[in-house]
């Protein structure tokens, strides 16, 4: 929901994963890494202001089965009555078993369960109403308070600081148009790969201003079938985005299995921009490393190949790149004054860049940087880059 509203949840992530637990689709260890999924999406709610209460109503076998018989009496009421419900009753000590393990393994002290006694249903009414506002009371006392910062758990891969990249390389006209076609090419037929086996990939591009993303996003689109991809140019938020996590705007652009999502800007603008201009607390984004690296390993274990770049340029060459774009109309649209005032920090955006670099540099999720003085060169890394990384994966 929004900052300020509720969202009610008849069932929510709980019904699915114990419902595939008592059908013997979960073996324990998926059933242990879905566990460990939920409890690291509910902490990040909870860390980021959110109000999570988790209601379990229990009855008896007796009652579950004097309840559903009486729905299925009334001709209006017995479309209410599944034959999961019908199952359930039938074994409910299996289920019993099956929700007991799951409550445990899923009640931490952000978001604790609340187990309601519901044979009287003004009772469990008055409990959860109860608990509703005490909880909301106890969030307004504690809304001040900072969150405490976790370790990653996620091994990091070693990655150069932006001062140790060469920027000399280049390619001659005659090499990078052929290295385009024969690319482009391998590329199109990769893609055909991935959608017959329904593998979704995500491409990230971060840099600086005028280093040259948009061409190179343009490389890779020209390669691929227009029905089974997406570009998501990322703004500064809407208001209705700001008024909720802020990975949900990237949450509800993720690519279909078997489909492509193309990131002009990301979720790291938490750990730049974000951090830089005061948008969020300090604590908000030395979080969000932590997050950002579970986000991404969430998508990992879904399937998906995660693929990220740095366009990397030198303070020069994007002085060029800036009074070209002023003295050439067609391009002039491409410049704004939040372009001069970012290349007024730049030294603080480089500090910055360095350590979101060095804290997310993940073997399920590595940073390229792409040398992008020459942007033919960095175009036909990020097309070979990309081309490697699928073909590891098919």
């Amino acid at each position: 929901p929004e900052t300020g509203k509720f969202v009610f949840m008849d069932s929510g992530w709980m019904s699915e994963v114990t419902r595939q637990k008592l059908r013997g689709e979960l073996s324990d260890e998926q059933y242990n890494k879905r566990v460990e999924s939920i409890k690291r999406f509910e902490r990040q709610l909870t860390d980021n202001g959110y109000l999570l209460l988790k209601f379990f109503f229990d009855i008896d076998k007796k009652e579950q089965k004097k309840r559903l018989n009486k729905l299925k009496e009334d001709k209006n009421t017995k479309w209410r009555v599944s034959e999961h419900d019908k199952w359930q009753n039938k074994h409910y000590d299996e289920c019993q078993i099956v929700y007991d393990q799951y409550l445990c393994d899923t009640n931490h002290s952000s978001a604790p369960w609340y187990l309601v006694n519901a044979k009287d249903k003004k009772w469990a009414q008055l409990q959860v109403l109860e608990t509703i506002v005490q909880g909301i009371d106890t969030a307004f006392a504690n809304s001040a308070l900072s969150v405490p910062l976790l370790q990653n758990a996620f091994p990091l891969k070693p990655i150069h600081k932006l001062s140790e990249v060469n920027l000399d390389k280049s390619l001659s006209d005659e090499e990078y148009e052929r290295l385009l076609g024969m690319y482009q090419k391998k590329l199109g037929e990769l893609h055909n790969e991935l959608y017959k086996k329904k593998i979704p990939v995500i491409i990230a591009y971060e840099g600086w201003d005028a280093a040259g993303k948009g061409g190179n996003i343009r490389r890779i689109a020209e390669a691929l079938d227009p029905r089974g991809y997406e570009v998501h140019p990322i703004a500064s938020p809407e208001p209705h985005e700001k008024a909720r996590h802020y990975l949900w705007r990237f949450w509800n652009r993720l690519p279909k299995t078997g489909h492509i999502a193309i990131f002009d800007r990301t979720w790291y603008g938490r750990v730049m921009v974000e951090r830089l201009e005061g948008f969020c607390s300090v604590n908000d984004w030395q979080r969000a490393y932590v997050e950002i690296n579970e986000f991404e390993k969430e998508l990992s274990d879904w399937g998906a190949v995660i693929i990220k770049f740095w366009v990397q340029i030198d303070k020069d060459t994007q002085l060029e790149r800036f009074k070209d774009r002023e003295n050439t109309p067609e391009k002039r649209w491409k410049i704004t004054e939040e372009d001069w005032r970012n290349r007024e920090k730049w030294d603080s955006y480089e500090e910055a860049v360095n350590e979101m670099l060095l804290k997310t540099n993940t073997a399920y999720a590595p940073w390229h940087i792409l040398e992008s003085n020459d942007k033919k060169y960095a175009r036909i890394k990020a097309l070979k880059t990309v081309i490697e990384a699928l073909e590891a994966r098919l």
